[in-house]
């Protein structure tokens, strides 16, 4: 469990608990840190993924408050989760098969190397740019400029929602459903290529809606 999964189900939990009530204030990003012994980094990451979760709402000057005791929306970026989980199978789906047919061996290359570096990589915030960065790598591979356009307007969202999943210890299995993209890329095959994003995509979906109704 990362430092990040372990302060935001804590702080979940005591929430969903009534241990910290709604119209709290929560303690300073500084007393956070020191109260679970991590860096600020790490709890500048918890209190974005509860305020995506509709867990609390950030004033500045004034803090952070809890406005609600379970998990109401998942917004990043303006975008909410719900619209780009709508969205997505019909942009990254169809840039997948494409890629697989027009991919170079260039193309190859940076996809194993992203992958690569995403498997021993142990920073999280990292982890989420190399995320992000592969399936825009697949969208640019499909050579069509609205896909390109679409992925990169998207880029920050899905960065966030990635860098929240990945709290959610998602990590390993994304990972893994990444690999198999590539390599359906790899072969020059449409068809598995399609399968293999809409899997990733499905397998992202649940675990959005798990981190609705989980409360710690």
């Amino acid at each position: 469990m990362s430092a990040v999964e372990y302060v935001l189900g804590d702080l979940r939990q005591a929430i969903d608990s009534g241990v910290i009530q709604v119209g709290e204030r929560l303690p300073s990003e500084a007393a956070l840190a020191a109260r679970y012994s991590v860096s600020r980094t790490v709890v500048r990451e918890v209190l974005r993924s509860c305020e995506a979760l509709g867990l609390t709402v950030t004033r500045t000057g004034k803090g952070t408050f809890v406005v609600a005791e379970r998990a109401l929306k998942l917004v990043f970026d303006g975008f909410s989760s719900a619209h780009l989980m709508e969205a997505r199978p019909h942009i990254e789906v169809p840039a997948a098969g494409l890629a697989a047919v027009r991919r170079t061996e260039q193309h190859v290359e940076e996809w194993q190397n992203l992958i690569e570096a995403m498997e021993v990589e142990t920073d999280d915030r990292v982890w989420v740019g190399l995320d992000s960065s592969f399936h825009l790598a697949i969208a640019e591979a499909s050579g069509n400029p609205v896909f390109i356009n679409v992925l990169a307007t998207i880029r920050t969202a899905l960065a966030s929602q990635s860098g929240m999943l990945n709290a959610g210890g998602r990590r390993a299995a994304s990972n893994r459903e990444h690999r198999s993209i590539a390599a359906a890329l790899a072969r020059g095959s449409a068809v598995e290529a399609e399968d293999a994003m809409r899997f990733h995509l499905d397998q992202v979906k649940e675990a959005v809606t798990h981190s609705l109704d989980d409360g710690g």
